[in-house]
């Protein structure tokens, strides 16, 4: 009589150990670096030391930004849900000591603040802004321009970054402040289709600090200064514009504030050589989009070269391009002349269209040749230069007509 042996089998995994094995397999990503503007603008203004609001839908990945951001610049990383803290905790809580008549009474800070304080440095994440309070948002002043809670400063190291849901979707949202909205740099943060399915497959992007280059540092804020202070000498209405709407209240609007703030980014953003993307990015998340895309047009048109060079040497001319900044060049020199009109200005001025009409569009000298040829004085002869612009400025009057009849035929339904 035979007996037969049972192997065992080992006593298996638990369940929720082999749950934690697949869940770290998961989370087990890597990163690159990959060209992304919002990140690049993201990283940049936290660089500058100015507080930022990222404003998107939920689940779009601004709290995993953050903390990505934070991993990256080696900043540990302090979460603060501001919607379900009350002003105390922001403001400081009263703590009555021995004496209070003699030492008052001291706001003591919450524990979060004194973690920053004691490491040095820091990111400190306020998520869910659009849903705190008014209440709560007047706390938050304090704490986002002066670094203050109770009777603590933040040291210099830590950085403030927000993140906040448009109204319309956020649970029980308010507009933002306009005090409030005030002191930061809104970046509208939108998802990448191609970088979601990279990073879905185990890779994100990595946010790199730009580098910024010492030997550009005066010249960077030289360049900013002139910048700002060029559009605003021409425009002093952009200097403070409250918007008339809530919801425009709770954005960006230019304020000698935000002007200081625009200042900063655009000397961090010529210092690191960025893309003109971030740097749009940028200062329309400062000012507006109105004030900052006309700051963006004054940015091109402070490199233009100077007309009356232009009319002194004719010949060794350099045009823009760009058709709009090659156009501005041409009406400023044409306004050169009409300032100070002298006959070897004028001569002068008809070489410059004749040199553009050789490098560039014909049509961009139609205008500027008109305007020329109506400041002729008497007495001055017309330059042999003038027959070479003769053949645009015909060619194009008899498109303009030919599309005016074309208009009128169709407008009679002929």
């Amino acid at each position: 009589m035979s007996s037969t042996r049972t192997s065992i089998d080992p006593t298996p995994m638990p369940q929720l150990d082999v749950a934690a094995d697949l869940l770290a397999l998961l989370a087990d990503t890597s990163t690159e670096i990959r060209c992304d503007p919002q990140l690049e603008a993201l990283t940049l203004a936290v660089a500058a030391d100015l507080p930022v609001l990222l404003w998107g839908e939920p689940g779009i990945g601004k709290t995993a930004a953050l903390t990505q951001l934070a991993t990256s610049l080696d900043l540990p990383l302090t979460t603060v849900i501001a919607s379900v803290h009350e002003p105390s905790d922001f403001a400081g809580l009263p703590v009555v000591g021995d004496d209070p008549a003699n030492q008052g009474v001291p706001m003591a800070p919450p524990d979060w603040a004194v973690r920053l304080v004691c490491a040095g440095r820091g990111l400190l994440f306020l998520d869910e802004l659009s849903t705190a309070p008014p209440a709560v948002q007047a706390a938050l002043l304090r704490l986002v321009l002066e670094r203050r809670i109770g009777s603590l400063r933040l040291p210099a190291g830590v950085r403030i970054v927000a993140a906040a849901n448009p109204r319309s979707s956020a649970a029980d949202g308010w507009e933002l402040s306009p005090p409030l909205a005030n002191r930061f740099v809104h970046l509208q943060w939108t998802h990448d289709h191609e970088i979601v399915v990279r990073g879905l497959g185990g890779t994100w992007p990595r946010a790199v600090l730009p580098r910024l280059d010492p030997q550009r540092l005066p010249e960077a804020v030289t360049f900013a200064r002139r910048a700002v202070c060029g559009l605003l000498s021409a425009r002093p209405a952009l200097v403070h514009r409250l918007p008339a709407g809530e919801a425009g209240r709770g954005g960006p609007w230019p304020s000698p504030r935000s002007w200081e703030m625009t200042l900063r980014l655009i000397a961090f953003a010529t210092a690191a050589d960025c893309s003109r993307e971030v740097l749009s990015l940028l200062v329309r998340g400062a000012v507006g989009d109105g004030p900052g895309l006309e700051l963006l047009a004054s940015l091109d048109r402070m490199d233009l070269p100077d007309p009356e060079v232009l009319l002194a040497d004719p010949d060794a001319a350099l045009l823009p391009e760009r058709g709009d900044l090659r156009q501005a060049v041409l009406d400023a020199v044409v306004e050169a002349v009409r300032r100070r009109p002298e006959r070897a200005r004028w001569d002068a001025a008809w070489d410059v269209l004749v040199r553009a009409l050789r490098t560039g569009a014909p049509d961009l000298v139609v205008v500027p040749a008109s305007t020329l040829a109506r400041l002729r004085q008497e007495g001055w002869d017309v330059p042999a230069s003038i027959e070479q612009l003769a053949g645009a400025v015909s060619v194009s009057r008899r498109a303009d007509r030919t599309a005016a009849r074309v208009a009128a035929v169709a407008g009679t339904g002929r």
